[in-house]
């Protein structure tokens, strides 16, 4: 087997997913392509990924449902890539243990950032010694890293929801995914550990 990066793409649409794979054997993967979760299994007897994209509507089930079975194998960090957009569907995918959601239509460059962000976080952390959590501020997209810096400054949700043009809800939201990107947990203080990251 190659030392290259794993990476499993479970995408239905094979236009996406042939795109997605073209892009990512650029960037010098290995990528395994899975059309149906059936597929994804079968992938999963080849090798173990560094990193999955998972769709969530696929015809044989929900990618959201494969994660699980995917968290027996390894504890690779997962994207969701899907057109499901509505607040709800990114909270559960957040929730059961994504990492990162991306909504169709979608940037093909910021998605293999994404991809290789992952791999370079994990790739720092396999070398140290110590315990330390790596904090990679680049996995944050532009928005993310605004509304970052501005709940790090003490801003209510209301207040950055009015800086930044969005919804309160929305706010909400973003702000889980910047906590999960940067291991920051629900027991600890998160806004006071933004403050220190970013300062």
């Amino acid at each position: 087997m190659s030392d290259k990066k794993i990476v499993l793409l479970l995408e239905d649409n094979v236009q996406i997913l042939d795109l997605n794979r073209r892009m990512l054997e650029e960037e010098g993967l290995m990528v395994l392509t899975a059309k149906t979760i059936a597929e994804a299994r079968e992938c999963l007897k080849i090798a173990v990924p560094d990193v999955a994209v998972l769709d969530i509507m696929l015809p044989d089930g929900s990618g959201i449902d494969f994660l699980a079975e995917l968290r027996l194998v390894c504890d690779a960090p997962v994207l969701f890539l899907t057109a499901k957009t509505e607040q709800d569907d990114i909270l559960k995918g957040l929730a059961v243990g994504g990492n990162d959601y991306i909504t169709k239509p979608y940037d093909i460059d910021e998605f293999c950032m994404r991809v290789t962000g992952f791999l370079r976080l994990m790739g720092s952390r396999s070398g140290r010694d110590d315990a330390q959590p790596l904090i990679d501020i680049s996995q944050l997209s532009k928005k993310e890293l605004e509304v970052a810096l501005l709940a790090a400054g003490g801003e209510k949700n209301k207040e950055i929801a009015d800086k930044v043009f969005l919804s309160e809800s929305r706010v909400k939201t973003c702000l889980s995914t910047i906590y999960r990107k940067l291991g920051i947990s629900d027991k600890e203080n998160k806004r006071d550990l933004l403050a220190q990251i970013l300062k």
